[in-house]
């Protein structure tokens, strides 16, 4: 496929962050390179008015921020596999991949103004408003896992230095919830402001309330485990199970059950075993076991 080319100076530039994908590259090229650099990926056909003015816009803005992002074009007429994967059900559909998971979505031919506000919502900006990290010294060993009890006191400490930084505010409400005090997640919630509303934290915050909230119609974990032990194909006693582990506090053993429901049959309940494993990939503090796991995830659906 030809881009589109522009006058722009960054036309080469541009072309270096802009390639096709479908089924053969989309796990390397895709899921797991958006775990070092978001992926912007446009679902597009060559019948397709509107994405005949998205796709430069695209393109443009993929030279303009300078290797910020990717962009990732997938032909659905190409790919009609991989557009049902993703549920496309009208193009242009541009799905924002960061972290080896969707952070965000978007439909239609949108104006440049309202694409750069959408990865900014995101914090994507151009490399050159990027600041560089401080590099950090690597002595080759893991860095140890935080508990949730040890983020509420730290977090406590900071949040009464600045008792009106919303994003410490949520901080605190997130690792709460981690250690099961979902008491004031809806207050937290409602009182965000604009731009964290959207925040994979407020996401997770508002996934632990729902699966809190879910506990009342959810057997015991001792029952669903006979269900498991007579049935491994029953998936709602495994989905329980992974719900209840979760909440108490082993998300590693709970990644299994909807890894198990994935392997078996990802469509099942509308793909509620993915959306609870992204759920848990926000949830969890523990980078090691969510990038191991992303992958298992990726190897099951692509």
């Amino acid at each position: 496929m030809a881009f589109t080319p522009t006058p722009e100076p960054t036309q080469t530039q541009a072309a270096s962050n802009i390639f096709e994908a479908g089924e053969a590259n989309f796990e390397a090229d895709v899921l797991q390179a958006s775990l070092q650099t978001p992926v912007l990926v446009d679902f597009w056909a060559t019948w397709c008015g509107p994405c005949k003015t998205l796709g430069p816009i695209l393109e443009k803005l993929a030279g303009d921020y300078a290797g910020a992002f990717r962009l990732a074009k997938v032909d659905c007429d190409k790919e009609q596999q991989l557009a049902g994967m993703f549920g496309i059900r009208s193009i242009p559909t541009v799905v924002l991949i960061r972290d080896g998971q969707i952070a965000d979505a978007f439909t239609g031919a949108l104006p440049e103004s309202q694409v750069r506000e959408f990865l900014k919502r995101h914090q994507v900006e151009p490399a050159s408003r990027i600041e560089a990290p401080e590099q950090a010294v690597d002595d080759g060993a893991p860095a140890p896992v935080e508990t949730p009890q040890a983020a509420v006191a730290r977090l406590s400490k900071a949040l009464a230095a600045k008792p009106d930084d919303p994003a410490l505010k949520l901080d605190l409400a997130l690792a709460r919830a981690r250690a099961g005090d979902t008491a004031d997640v809806q207050k937290t919630l409602d009182a965000l402001p604009v731009d964290l509303a959207e925040d994979d934290r407020a996401k997770a915050l508002a996934a632990l309330q729902a699966m809190q909230q879910s506990l009342s119609a959810i057997p015991p974990a001792a029952e669903l485990l006979a269900r498991v032990e007579r049935d491994p194909r029953d998936f709602a006693a495994h989905d329980g199970l992974g719900v209840r582990q979760l909440l108490g506090g082993d998300v590693a053993a709970a990644m299994q059950h909807w890894l198990a429901i994935l392997a078996a049959d990802r469509n099942w309940s509308e793909g509620l075993a993915r959306k609870r494993l992204l759920d848990a990939f926000r949830i969890a503090n523990d980078e090691a076991l969510v990038a191991t796991t992303r992958r298992r995830m990726s190897s099951l659906l692509f």
